[in-house]
């Protein structure tokens, strides 16, 4: 009675192979692929492709950082988790309660977003409505079992997996057959200042930075979500096998699904045709406006279908990033309490081994954001956005140098990785190199305000740090 009581206490090992391998491919394609895309092309052209390159190249250095550790030790709270063991208390209190917020962040912005794709069907449905449901929907998804999440997951990546697919393979058709008009030619990629239209780095005619450099802050944030890997450790099986194999993976995907995608895109439309507040996806194939075909006795045009095809794509990606941000908030929030760095009461499982109190406790918070896309619909989501990003920086540059750590109490105690980082520690010093110069660039891209968020965000994190100590010492004595 004793061990059925303990082991109804615990996470549940409900994620196969199949749904780790989905759920990390699904962290690779986000919207930052298929709406991200635009404001950066027209910073630097083609050279976004090298651009995603190397911060899909940074991203899985900082996967195969938080892999070994999750490897080593398969547990609830992830990197949290890590933080407070090799770090200290304070590190996994702030590194935890940071990514808490982030998605609850993120969450919220993706529900606003849902509201404008459902919009592009029914223009009449209030962005809150919209919001409302999905909320409802998604939430009860989680209050499952995590094989109902994971398999939900599985299904909602298929889809995008199967759209970047068929994109690359029309694509290659309408280049390769001339039939995707004159201005489709693969020398779109340097034939209009070349490769590196504005430089690594340069000023604009109004005074504001353009080139490779400037686009890398945006670039860089298309690929948050790949860590979601390792918050399912605690309920993968065999996570000594899968969560390699899946963290391996993830770099060719990048390569294909990213890389792939934006050479065709980039070679049916020249770069300065492309639009900051649209998909350049849509554009490209909104533009086939020649293109039909007869079935069953009626014609259809290439330009509606694939319309409506590209926003339930973008629709479903939101969803799967909603659906990963209920998923991995609720989880660290358990590990917060398993931790005593949150109230005990989240710990509480219901019948499905789902954590029913921390899942209820974010929804309730990202709730919010109903209320705030039903009293300013037209800012929410630039609101909610630029709340982002200085979370997101924080997270990552935490978990490099928790890695660090990690590595140095492991070597010391003559431990044995089972899943070692590629090339330590340089690529733990190149990776926050890299961010730290994120930091600077978005210094001086319009985004000051965000860098100046993180030392107060850092500060207030702290405050409550201590006042949260002194309750445990009260409670203690």
């Amino acid at each position: 009675m004793d061990n059925k009581s303990s082991d109804n206490r615990k996470l549940k090992r409900g994620l196969s192979n199949r749904h780790i391998q989905l759920i990390a491919l699904g962290g690779a394609i986000g919207t930052g692929l298929f709406l991200g895309v635009g404001q950066a092309a027209i910073l630097a052209g083609p050279s976004v492709i090298l651009g995603y390159a190397i911060a899909g190249l940074i991203a899985f250095f900082i996967m195969r950082q938080l892999g070994e550790m999750v490897v080593h030790e398969p547990v609830s709270g992830s990197f949290s988790y890590f933080a407070h063991k090799y770090w200290g208390p304070f590190a996994g209190y702030a590194s935890g309660w940071n990514y808490w917020v982030l998605y609850l962040l993120v969450s919220m912005a993706e529900l606003t977003a849902i509201g404008h794709y459902v919009q592009f069907w029914w223009p009449d449905i209030p962005l809150w409505l919209s919001s409302l449901f999905f909320f409802i929907v998604i939430n009860m998804i989680n209050l499952a079992s995590v094989k109902v999440y994971g398999e939900t997951e599985f299904w909602f990546s298929i889809i995008k997996v199967v759209a970047i697919i068929a994109m690359i393979i029309f694509g290659s058709y309408l280049l390769i057959t001339g039939k995707g008009g004159e201005q489709a030619t693969l020398s779109n990629l340097t034939n209009d200042g070349g490769f590196f239209p504005k430089g690594w780095l340069t000023t604009s005619e109004n005074g504001s930075y353009q080139g490779l450099l400037a686009a890398l802050v945006m670039i860089m944030f298309s690929f948050g979500g790949l860590e979601l890997v390792g918050i399912t450790a605690a309920e993968a099986e065999n996570p000594e096998k899968n969560i390699p194999k899946a963290t391996n993976q993830v770099l060719w995907r990048i390569l294909i699904f990213y890389i792939g995608s934006l050479v065709i895109l980039f070679s049916l439309m020249p770069w300065r045709n492309m639009n900051a507040d649209t998909s350049p996806f849509v554009e490209v194939f909104a533009s086939l406006k020649g293109m039909e075909f007869q079935l069953f006795g009626e014609t259809y045009y290439f330009t509606n279908i694939i319309a409506n095809a590209l926003n339930l794509i973008v629709l479903t990606a939101a969803l799967s990033v909603y659906n990963s941000c209920v998923y991995s908030n609720s989880r660290m929030l358990y590990g917060l309490a398993e931790q005593k760095n949150a109230p005990k009461f989240l710990t509480r499982l219901n019948k499905n081994h789902s954590p029913i109190n921390a899942i209820l406790t974010s929804a309730g918070l990202v709730a919010i954001c109903i209320v705030i896309n039903k009293v300013i619909p037209e800012k929410a989501l630039a609101i909610l956005m630029s709340l982002v990003v200085s979370s997101l920086v924080i997270n990552w540059i935490m978990i490099s140098l928790t890695h660090i750590f990690f590595k140095n109490k492991i070597i010391a105690n003559k431990e044995k990785s089972a899943f070692p980082t590629l090339f330590y520690p340089f690529t733990n010093y190149l990776s926050l190199f890299f961010l730290l110069a994120v930091l600077v660039m978005m210094w001086f891209t319009g985004l000051k305000i965000s860098v100046e968020l993180i030392p107060i965000w850092l500060v207030i994190l702290y405050i409550t740090y201590l006042l949260v100590q002194r309750r445990k010492k009260k409670l203690a004595s």
